[in-house]
């Protein structure tokens, strides 16, 4: 007997999205900010979901609601900065999270090369050309290529983390009491 797609996803139970987000909780990772220039100033959102897609050519990955308002303005300018957050900035992470406000109020930042603007005091920066978009559901899963990074010197500070709702910092099995 084959079965067919639509029978087969007839029998899958249906997965809750509420509770498809909490298990997916339990994946640490790091946080940072996408940033980007237009000729109004900068502009940038908090995003989680970050990672290395190849060494040759360097490229890297983010993936960003469908829904989201700053996106489709930094997609407009073809490139971006992903600012890595030390472990100490989780004020900054809130303030790029938040909707309708100045997310740049504060914020200290500098240019790369191309432009785009860099948070002071992250962790380290990839500063990228669009390479390719991809819709995947609710997400965009966009690629970018690297043009220019931080020095690997650039600062020698821990990352900011998110593990189950709640931001962390490392602690090495060494410093388990």
């Amino acid at each position: 007997m084959t079965i067919t797609l639509d029978q087969k996803t007839a029998l899958e139970p249906a997965i809750d999205p509420r509770v498809f987000r909490d298990t997916l909780g339990h994946y640490a990772s790091g946080i940072t900010i996408i940033s980007g220039i237009e000729e109004d100033g900068p502009i940038g959102f908090t995003c989680q979901s970050f990672y290395s897609v190849s060494t040759e050519p360097p490229l890297v990955s983010f993936s960003v609601m469908t829904n989201s308002t700053t996106y489709p303005r930094l997609r407009e300018t073809g490139k971006f900065v992903v600012n890595v957050l030390a472990h100490d900035q989780d004020t900054v992470s809130n303030q790029f999270a938040r909707k309708g406000t100045d997310k740049w109020a504060g914020i200290d930042w500098s240019q790369t090369n191309a432009g785009n603007p860099v948070i002071a005091d992250t962790l380290m920066w990839l500063d990228c050309d669009i390479w390719a978009e991809h819709e995947a559901g609710d997400h965009y899963i966009v690629i970018g290529r690297v043009n220019e990074m931080s020095p690997a010197t650039w600062h020698k500070e821990e990352p900011l983390l998110y593990f189950k709702g709640q931001y962390r910092h490392l602690r090495g099995i060494d410093d388990e009491v």
